[in-house]
């Protein structure tokens, strides 16, 4: 028998506005929120202190970025240890100059800064130029033991890649967390936005059951359309939809459209159970896998 691991996980699924402050405390609020009701975990969406940026490619948003550990981990820090939970926080990294980073920072429930993870896919799409800002990850796939359980980290266009889901779950992540930032484009949203909402689910809930873990996905909510765009620019509409999927791939708790605290109760001694009756790990062939870390077959 197994006993049970129960752990309340959080999610802070947040509208922004152009007050990069007022945007982390409102973020705060958030993880107040989530840990009255009992939350351990609490998850941010990605690059929650201020506008998805990345809609447009402009130099001076590189203004936004900030060392890691820095500014927003101290205060998060403060939080973490106030409220004795973990935080998982979307943070635009500067490196260095002329480096920067699309990074999540993981905060032990002692308000200890445990590390980072930096993006490794980063993606280049009609109002997603990513890559004009984020250099990708270079810490490669990474875990840390908190006092909840082990977590997994990855970031948004991360999502689609089962690879990554793998690896890190292959280090032994009992949840994985994808701080996320996906919506539609409002000119595209009435003949792709459902499909593309259903596979954005679809994929992450596999995951959850190829590996035998629990996923975590935090998204952004509301209509953004850049200070100083052209009067006719579209924004993005972020759809919000953050869920919780247990190993079975059950969504245990879904959000709306709006802003919203979700909190979904988890058993991580279900981690171990799937996985011994559902041994996909035990199975793999690793001798015959060698052509994934080919770029195609040619």
């Amino acid at each position: 028998m197994n006993p049970s691991r129960l752990v309340k996980v959080g999610l802070v699924q947040q509208r922004v506005g152009p007050d990069a402050a007022a945007n982390l405390e409102h973020t705060v609020d958030g993880i107040r929120d989530a840990a009255k009701r009992g939350a351990k975990l609490v998850c941010l969406q990605e690059l929650s202190n201020w506008y998805y940026f990345c809609q447009r490619e402009d130099h001076q948003f590189f203004s936004l970025a900030e060392s890691i550990p820095g500014p927003t981990t101290e205060r998060l820090s403060s939080v973490a240890a106030e409220l004795g939970v973990v935080i998982v926080a979307s943070i635009f990294e500067k490196r260095a100059e002329g480096l920067y980073h699309n990074t999540a920072a993981v905060i032990d429930g002692d308000g200890r800064y445990l590390g980072k993870y930096r993006k490794m896919h980063v993606p280049d799409d009609p109002q997603f130029y990513e890559k004009f800002y984020f250099t990708p990850g270079d810490l490669g796939f990474r875990v840390w033991d908190t006092m909840i359980g082990r977590l997994g980290v990855l970031v948004c266009w991360d999502q689609w890649y089962p690879e990554a889901a793998r690896l890190t779950a292959m280090q032994g992540a009992e949840i994985l967390i994808y701080p996320t930032a996906i919506g539609w484009l409002p000119p595209e949203k009435v003949e792709y936005g459902e499909r593309q909402e259903a596979a954005w689910q679809t994929i992450q809930r596999s995951h959850a059951v190829a590996n035998g873990c629990f996923v975590v996905a935090v998204n952004r909510v509301g209509h953004e359309v850049l200070p100083g765009s052209e009067p006719s620019h579209p924004g993005i509409e972020f759809w919000g939809g953050s869920f919780v999927v247990d190993p079975g791939g059950r969504i245990l708790v879904h959000g709306g459209r709006d802003e919203e605290v979700l909190v979904a109760e988890c058993d991580l001694s279900q981690v171990d159970i799937v996985r011994t009756h559902w041994p996909f790990l035990r199975d793999r062939r690793i001798d015959a896998y060698n052509g994934l870390t080919q770029r195609y077959l040619d």
